[in-house]
């Protein structure tokens, strides 16, 4: 499902126009990236939870040439699968 399919669904299942339903959308969509962005932890009960993770740097190698390169600290987003789905998904 994308994005599109996903405004369909909730307008068909919410009875609302699409245009309130695209506005709909786009802001949970928005408010969930500024919250990954602050690094809030996002919680959805019955379906999971959205974290930063962080990695340290450290000096890898380039596979082609043997070469060391730094590779630099960065984050992250990773999702943890709640209870709830899978179970539904397993079953």
């Amino acid at each position: 499902m994308n994005k599109s399919e996903l405004i369909k669904a909730v307008a068909e299942r919410s009875g609302l126009p699409m245009k309130a339903a695209k506005e709909a959308v786009n802001t949970f969509f928005d408010t969930f990236i500024e919250a990954i962005l602050a690094d809030e932890r996002i919680e959805i009960r019955g379906f999971g939870s959205f974290v930063n993770k962080r990695y340290d740097a450290y000096v890898g190698r380039n596979p082609k040439t043997g070469e060391k390169i730094h590779v630099p600290e960065k984050r992250l987003p990773f999702f943890k699968v709640g209870k709830e789905l899978k179970f539904r998904v397993d079953t």
